[in-house]
């Protein structure tokens, strides 16, 4: 096999399985830890992939958060349904926790029972105040970040501490082995507190979002008591979940 084939079926091997060693190149295609090492070299000076100890990885690429209106414009209709069967487990008289995705907001524009919210969230407080249902508002108050429309900061945990609530729900930008993960490390502060107060935490994530790491970890799969999504995990991810005795619910 000549080199340029080998690098080819390197690539093809890292987008299977995400990381590779030198021991498996030589393994695979029958070559040398020195072969192997030029290998990683040349792909490394292509910008193909990240070395590592002992092997390599494909580099991941981070979308840019798009701000919260552009978000809403391409709203599919797989959040919207996420949203409508997270709105459905929440009972009369509940007290919940809403975050600021727009996956959550779906969840919000579908709440149909009265019940008390405490939000972070300047779009779901101003959603809920028009809802026709008994629907009590505490928008936590900090400060507001004018991307994404959301409060953050030390008087938003502070406050949030004073709060015990029923359910929390959560969206995300990245679902993978290392855990939860969103683009904004003061959000995602906010709603590590958020998962502290509430008796059950739920996430709501469309598929997209597997296999995604995004700038910071707010929760393990041990913080998290349901996912509802609309498609099956990826078998690694799966496996975290039922390690976590996380339960899984797929929106058909």
């Amino acid at each position: 096999m000549y080199q340029e084939e080998r690098l080819m079926a390197i690539i093809e091997h890292l987008k299977e399985q995400k990381r590779i060693s030198v021991e498996e190149i030589c393994q695979l295609f029958g070559v040398s830890r020195d072969t192997a090492r030029r290998d990683l070299v040349s792909l490394e000076e292509q910008g193909a992939i990240i070395r590592t100890r002992g092997g390599a990885l494909l580099p991941q690429f981070h979308e840019q958060i798009k701000p919260y209106n552009q978000r809403l414009e391409t709203f599919s209709e797989e959040k919207r349904k996420i949203g409508q069967v997270g709105a459905s487990l929440i009972r009369s008289g509940d007290y919940i926790l809403l975050d600021a995705s727009t996956t959550v907001q779906a969840c919000a524009e579908a709440i149909t029972i009265p019940c008390t919210v405490v939000t972070n969230s300047i779009h779901q407080a101003t959603l809920l105040t028009s809802n026709p249902s008994s629907i009590h508002v505490h928008l936590l108050g900090g400060i507001l970040e004018k991307e994404h429309f959301f409060l953050y900061g030390p008087s938003v945990k502070e406050s949030l501490s004073h709060f015990f609530v029923d359910r929390a729900f959560l969206g995300v930008v990245g679902i993978s082995e290392h855990g939860f993960t969103v683009a904004h490390e003061g959000d995602g502060a906010v709603m590590k507190e958020m998962i502290k107060q509430a008796k059950q935490v739920i996430i709501l994530a469309d598929a997209s979002k597997f296999n995604q790491t995004s700038f910071y970890r707010f929760a393990g799969f041990e913080d998290i008591d349901l996912l509802i999504t609309n498609e099956e995990p990826p078998n690694a991810i799966k496996e975290k979940l039922t390690d976590a005795n996380v339960e899984l619910m797929i929106v058909s």
